[in-house]
């Protein structure tokens, strides 16, 4: 019950390396080829908690991911979750994450370190905490309680992707299935629901 009294909890190896080098060096060519075509379906320059850095919403394979890690972040929460939406980005060097809860689509949310060059990212619990995260590992919080956050980014590129989920039986928050959209792997501009 680590995730219940500590709001998180770490999965080493929650998916394995040759998966993520694989979703790692899909995630840059798929960065090459936005520089190239500048098409909006394939994500986005304008991310206003990493400006001018590439990220994706809903990535058809990043929410594959997001459906298929779900089982093991039920079993470590003990909560019954629905998918709400996937969310990647490739930080690069000076990159900063501001320290920032999430909003109510991310009641239970991770992080997975798909590649690139180390970056912790830091939790505010009643301390600071700080968490290193190997290719494959993943961490596991309740987003929109915790504040978390990166600091400046050394090294050349990290790609980080985000899963965000409800739990069905919250109290707080009312379950948002797929963040609005009629399913998986839709951009956010197909949300037929309020965005929260």
């Amino acid at each position: 019950m680590i995730f219940k009294k500590n709001k998180y909890a770490i999965i080493k190896n929650a998916i394995s390396k040759e998966i993520a080098s694989l979703c790692y060096e899909y995630f840059l060519l798929k960065r090459e080829v936005f520089k190239t075509t500048q098409n909006p379906m394939l994500g986005t320059w304008q991310d206003t908690q990493a400006p001018n850095t590439y990220s994706m919403y809903g990535d058809i394979l990043m929410d594959v991911l997001l459906k298929r890690t779900k089982t093991k972040i039920e079993k470590i929460t003990k909560l019954k979750l629905v998918e709400t939406y996937s969310y990647a980005r490739i930080y690069k060097n000076k990159d900063i994450l501001h320290k920032h809860i999430d909003r109510e689509s991310c009641e239970i949310s991770s992080t997975l370190n798909l590649g690139g060059d180390h970056w912790p990212i830091y939790l505010e619990t009643n301390k600071k905490i700080k968490v290193n995260l190997l290719q494959g590992d993943m961490l596991i919080y309740r987003g929109c309680e915790l504040a978390h956050w990166r600091e400046t980014f050394k090294g050349k590129n990290c790609g980080q992707v985000f899963f965000h989920y409800n739990d069905l039986n919250s109290k707080k928050i009312k379950p948002n299935m797929y963040d609005g959209r009629i399913h998986l792997g839709l951009p956010h501009d197909y949300q037929t629901q309020n965005k929260r």
